[in-house]
């Protein structure tokens, strides 16, 4: 009898990653006809046993005969495993509020302080310790696994876990999958029938190609000329931003203005909620003090940026979608197929996964972590070789690249001095000063979380 694929899910108590990936696994057919022992993992206890009882309850209705478990043992969930799956988060909200506003307050405009810009920096450093555990753990315990990470900022933890462990990693992300239903709403057309290929880093892709799935037409001239006759102020927060990009680049970008406005200095003229993302009455102190998160508004309700995309056409184009039982359908997110593929033979094509660049984006280092697609099955994983991107892409792409590696070495040697240097390559820094004094102030708010830095 072959022995069950072990499948370790970290911070399956999350609301949202936890219920999805018990769903795609009891939905697999290739992994429980293979035989699986799902291991259930979460630091929180009081989250464990309804994810147990929902996975039980799945396996029951679709008549799997999976093993399930759960445990607030990291070692125990991930000894012997084959995958490990991460999706953690340390009160998110208070320390995001954080990240978004004191860089702000030193004169960093950034837009949305989560994966890039100093707010995404010290997102990463938090993250970093416990991914870094986890990816240790797994050099003792389960040394031939592969972790496949959701845990932002994403492209940033698999350089840390890829720079400073043996553990094999890829992270994977649904951005690029929102960027080609952007693209199919503009177009017109129902995404399926779009054949696309989209590279860069997280949150930072961009569509090198976009054709027609049955004719092979390229779409781009199309794109470009829909682009130009919607209305401009259409789904503004989400869209703005790729549409100049569009323009100015040649290329459509995703996942949308917060996320790719995160590596782009101009950006915040291209998202008109910015300065109300998180709101709160300093003259009443900050509600971090207290361990609140201020508010979140991110974007306004009944404002003309909610028009259509071309107004007066029936709605229902691509971007509408039928009712769905979504306890049954599986969620779209790449684990399980790679599970599939690596361990069952299943052939899978992947839209978008985060690893080593080896050769697949010209112009950038081997050793950054990129974002590409790339095609899997019993043989293993091997990203696409992409196209060279226009220079000014590349040119963006290779300065974050370099951010990340700073950030890299200086969680590794406790250097704020190496952690300025990042800090102050970041297209929103303007100030010498103030960049000291930002990381200063970040480093004794989030002390508990950070590594005892230095200068």
């Amino acid at each position: 009898m072959n022995t069950p694929i072990k499948i370790a899910v970290i911070g399956a108590g999350s609301m949202s990653f936890g219920p999805g990936t018990i769903r795609d696994v009891m939905l697999s057919d290739a992994l429980n006809e293979a035989g699986i022992e799902l291991m259930l993992m979460d630091t929180i206890a009081e989250h464990l046993p309804d994810r147990e009882s929902y996975a039980r309850n799945l396996a029951k209705q679709l008549k799997r005969n999976a093993r399930i478990r759960s445990t607030t043992s990291l070692d125990e969930a991930i000894d012997g495993a084959r995958y490990v799956v991460t999706a953690i988060e340390v009160d998110r909200y208070v320390y995001w509020a954080q990240d978004f506003h004191v860089p702000r307050q030193y004169g960093f405009p950034q837009i949305y302080g989560e994966n890039g810009g100093p707010g995404g920096l010290f997102h990463a450093l938090r993250n970093m310790g416990p991914m870094l555990h986890i990816a240790q753990r797994m050099e003792e315990l389960c040394p031939d696994a592969l972790l496949l990470n959701f845990t932002n900022p994403e492209s940033k933890l698999c350089q840390a876990v890829s720079m400073l462990t043996k553990t094999k990693t890829i992270g994977l992300c649904h951005g690029v999958a929102m960027g080609r239903h952007q693209i199919a709403s503009l177009l017109e057309m129902p995404v399926e029938d779009l054949e696309t290929a989209a590279c860069g880093m997280n949150h930072f892709t961009w569509f090198e190609t976009v054709r027609h799935r049955a004719t092979g037409e390229d779409l781009y001239p199309l794109l470009r000329g829909k682009e130009r006759a919607a209305d401009p102020l259409a789904h503004w927060d989400e869209l703005a931003l790729s549409r100049i990009c569009l323009r100015v680049f040649g290329l459509w970008p995703s996942p949308g203005t917060n996320h790719i406005g995160e590596y782009v200095r101009w950006s915040q003229e291209f998202l008109a909620s910015t300065a109300l993302q998180y709101y709160y009455d300093p003259a009443d102190g900050h509600p971090w003090e207290a361990g609140r998160a201020p508010r979140f508004i991110y974007s306004l309700e009944g404002n003309p940026t909610s028009v259509p995309l071309f107004p007066g056409r029936k709605a229902g184009t691509a971007a509408s979608a039928p009712a769905r039982e979504e306890q049954l359908l599986p969620s779209g997110e790449l684990a399980v197929p790679i599970m599939e593929a690596l361990s069952c033979g299943v052939a899978h094509s992947l839209g978008a996964v985060n690893v080593p660049n080896s050769g697949a984006i010209p112009g950038m280092d081997d050793d950054i972590v990129v974002e590409a697609p790339a095609e899997a099955d019993g043989t293993g994983l091997r990203p696409w070789r992409m196209k060279r991107l226009p220079e000014a892409v590349t040119a963006m792409l290779r300065l974050q690249g370099s951010i990340q590696k700073l950030l890299v070495e200086a969680y590794a040697g406790q250097s704020r001095r190496t952690l300025l240097q990042a800090v102050l390559l970041d297209p929103t820094a303007s100030s010498y000063r103030n960049a000291v004094a930002m990381i200063n102030e970040m480093c004794t708010l989030q002390k508990e979380l950070l590594p005892p830095m230095t200068w």
